[in-house]
């Protein structure tokens, strides 16, 4: 069984309000796909449903797993994680034992209170996949926006999150950092199943292997980044009637989704 993700007439509704409308969707093993779509698509409350946040109706399947349901922890043992828009460290920890701990959830109170002898390979590994092993033992607290990010994605790394859902992760970075955080995504995709929520369009022209557009809850288009742009539905919706070219797509989207 492959680590596919697979949601059918996936549905959540807020109090008479359907944030997600009967969306069927698939993500491959080892795609790194981008969720996109104006503010109210449904694009974090989507993942809020796969991740047990929130209720929903229909199926969500995840290995062959099903997962609505389940509380937010069962759901995690699946082998899916996590982050949101502000990154959740211990921030006077340092950054290897905020990863010690990470590693560790599976371990009684009293051996993760006593010292390590030495550092898990899991832990090492996961340093050097982030590009933090230089400030292994630099408090959190003291990091750049972007290496709290970076901090985050190795906690879910080595609890061995197959599945990694990041609901805006370069929100707030420098150009430096996102281009470090594209790079970073591109190094675990492959081995892993990556969904990135995102309004910044040049960082996912730049970094998509697939996209995903939500309007008003639906799956509106899916393809490349290139295919996306080109869709008349895609641009109806971004440009307004009339509006016909990739070339005018990818500037307005850009503009219009990111605002």
């Amino acid at each position: 069984m492959t680590d596919d993700l697979e949601l059918t007439d996936l549905t959540v509704t807020f109090d008479g309000f359907v944030a997600v409308d009967h969306v069927d969707l698939t993500v491959g093993a080892g795609d790194l796909r981008f969720l996109i779509g104006p503010n109210g698509a449904g694009k974090t409350t989507l993942i809020d449903a796969v991740s047990g946040l929130v209720p929903a109706t229909g199926t969500a399947r995840f290995a062959g797993a099903d997962l609505l349901g389940r509380k937010v922890h069962a759901v995690a043992r699946l082998g899916i994680g996590r982050t949101f828009q502000t990154a959740t460290v211990f921030e006077q920890l340092t950054v290897l034992q905020n990863l010690d701990i990470a590693a560790g959830a599976g371990r009684s109170p009293w051996t993760l209170l006593r010292r390590r002898r030495s550092t898990p390979a899991v832990v090492t590994e996961a340093l050097e996949t982030v590009g933090l092993t230089a400030l292994a033992d630099a408090p959190a607290g003291t990091l750049a926006h972007g290496q709290k990010q970076w901090l985050e994605i190795g906690m879910l790394l080595v609890q061995d999150a197959r599945l990694l859902m990041l609901d805006e992760p370069v929100a707030g970075m420098s150009a430096e950092e996102k281009d470090e955080t594209g790079r970073l995504l591109q190094r675990i995709s492959g081995d892993h199943t990556v969904v990135v929520v995102e309004h910044d369009m040049d960082f996912m022209r730049s970094f998509a292997r697939s996209v995903t557009v939500l309007h008003a809850g639906r799956v509106l288009s899916e393809g490349t980044v290139a295919q996306v742009q080109a869709d008349p539905k895609v641009q109806e919706v971004y440009l307004g009637p009339g509006h016909h070219t990739a070339e005018e797509a990818a500037i307005v989207l850009g503009a219009e989704v990111a605002g």
